[in-house]
């Protein structure tokens, strides 16, 4: 009877190890199923951004065409030749306004862009399942010379 026992302690660390293994190839299937839902929401994400800040550029372009060209028109129904002075001026300041809000919305877009991604850093904890298979074949190893 004596002579069974390590054979009994084989079979069961073996069986352990097995469904060690077993449960650690389904968490890591659990874990590139959730890492592609995840890139599917960053990337609904992402282009959902996109979409907001070209929609954003457009109405800023759109206003500030329509603003340059009222500001020519009342300058040129003054009598006020558009293309020269303050006129220019004008037009010059308002084009630089839309070009430091656009940078502005740039840097918010790309912020938001980088916080929703994801970090490398993230573990998918692999590791632990053979590590814990290791242990056990210490126990057996153990067992055995005991």
């Amino acid at each position: 009877m004596a002579q069974l026992a390590p054979i009994v302690t084989l079979a069961a660390t073996g069986a352990s190890i097995y469904a060690q293994t077993q449960e650690a190839s389904r968490q890591k299937k659990n874990a590139r199923i959730q890492q592609a839902n995840v890139q599917l929401q960053q990337d609904a994400q992402q282009q959902i951004l996109a979409a907001q800040a070209a929609q954003d550029t457009a109405e800023r372009q759109a206003a500030l065409d329509r603003g340059i060209a009222s500001a020519r028109a009342r300058l040129a129904a003054g009598g006020v030749n558009p293309n020269e002075g303050s006129a220019a001026a004008l037009t010059q300041g308002l084009r630089s306004t839309a070009a430091a809000a656009q940078g502005t919305d740039d840097a918010v877009y790309s912020a938001r862009l980088m916080a929703g991604r994801k970090s490398l850093l993230d573990h998918d904890s692999s590791m632990l399942t053979w590590a814990r298979a290791g242990q056990g074949l210490g126990r057996v190893a153990t067992s055995l010379l005991d």
